[in-house]
């Protein structure tokens, strides 16, 4: 961990934590990189690897980092690097997770975590023996519009119903118009049926040999984008008592369940299409007011994440207040309290534990899809 010190060699209380890069595509570029950026005072990126030897020399050099590599266990076991952000295809989180926990790291994983509930609880195990802190990137739990919307649902009396929607277009729809990512067009073709097979080996790993192939989508759907609305929905609510309801439907691309909370359900929908936009949020209905979250695309940066309460006036009529309590970025946010987990040395609220509850709910949701 680097020191930042003024030309007199006086020390600055602020360390900087020195970030290696596993995995450099357009999640990194679009929305880690600038986050990185803008916290210079607390992060360096000093390593990047990627399984493209173009991308990783050609933002090496764009970016000014020196080590670069291929090779994933060159890169947590580099001496210049203090944390490690797994932005790698999914079914690597877990490899390169666990080699960076060994190598004395500290992890920034993508969600998911990992793909299967053997590989969670190894991330776990490894993390409860070392003294690295391990979280996964579910950015939108640390936007300050989320956080005040915690601290306003104890105010709202007995809930009557919830719901969790993300219904949005395929991100190459937004990023195509938005940004410039590097790619790779002559990426050899061994490398990446590996990811696929590697993919589909862990998923029929978790589903079990024989899972149909709309029920392998689905559940792919829910460590991708449902992951994100889930976990939300925990910290919100509390952790569902079971699962009611769920079914798929569209081959895997659309799904839809009910959370039994007791007093209450709260139901989850979903699905991806060819419309350009973004819509998603959590509701929360009470007697007299409604609570509602609203989430914009994260491949545009600083987008507002909105807070809506909606509750009656005294003149018989309805008010409705639009709350956005601060600008800023969540992939920001979620950089932030990453350094105040590590040098505070604090349990991250999104860690591997943590992430299982998630697994949890997939696996009951799939159970009832079979």
């Amino acid at each position: 961990m680097a020191t930042n010190s003024d030309t007199a060699g006086t020390e600055i209380t602020a360390k900087i934590l020195r970030v290696g890069i596993v995995g450099c595509g357009e999640v990194t570029q679009i929305m880690h990189w600038p986050s990185l950026s803008q916290l210079g005072e607390l992060f360096e990126v000093t390593a990047l690897c990627d399984a493209s030897q173009s991308i990783v020399q050609t933002l090496g050099k764009r970016w000014n980092v020196g080590f670069l590599t291929t090779d994933h266990r060159g890169l947590v076991g580099h001496a210049d690097v203090d944390a490690v952000l797994v932005a790698t295809p999914n079914a690597f989180h877990a490899e390169v997770t666990l080699a960076a926990i060994a190598a004395g790291k500290h992890v920034l994983v993508e969600k998911p975590m990992c793909v299967n509930r053997r590989e969670a609880d190894e991330v776990v195990t490894a993390q409860l023996q070392s003294p690295v802190v391990v979280q996964v990137g579910y950015m939108r739990r640390y936007a300050p519009a989320f956080l005040a919307a915690c601290e306003a649902v104890k105010d709202i009396g007995r809930i009557k119903f919830a719901r969790v929607r993300d219904f949005v277009g395929v991100n190459s729809l937004i990023i195509s118009q938005t940004s410039a990512v590097v790619r790779d067009k002559h990426s050899p073709e061994r490398v990446q049926q590996e990811a696929i097979q590697r993919d589909e080996d862990l998923v029929t790993e978790a589903l079990g040999g024989g899972a149909a192939e709309d029920l392998k989508t689905v559940y792919r759907l829910m460590l991708g984008l449902s992951s994100h609305d889930l976990s939300a929905m925990r910290e919100l609510l509390g952790m569902p008592r079971k699962v009611l309801f769920a079914a798929q439907r569209a081959e895997g691309h659309y799904l839809a369940a009910a959370f039994d909370y007791g007093s209450y359900v709260c139901q989850f929908e979903t699905g991806i299409d060819q419309i350009p936009r973004f819509d998603a949020h959590l509701e929360v209905f009470g007697e007299q007011k409604v609570l509602r979250v609203q989430y914009d695309t994260p491949y545009v940066r600083n987008l507002p994440i909105r807070v809506f309460t909606t509750e009656a006036n005294a003149q018989g009529g309805v008010t409705t207040i639009d709350s956005h309590p601060a600008w800023g970025d969540p992939f920001v946010a979620q950089w932030k309290a990453f350094y105040k987990n590590v040098t505070e040395n604090l349990k991250p609220k999104s860690g591997p534990s943590d992430f299982i509850l998630d697994l949890q709910l997939f696996n009951e949701m799939t159970r009832l899809m079979r």
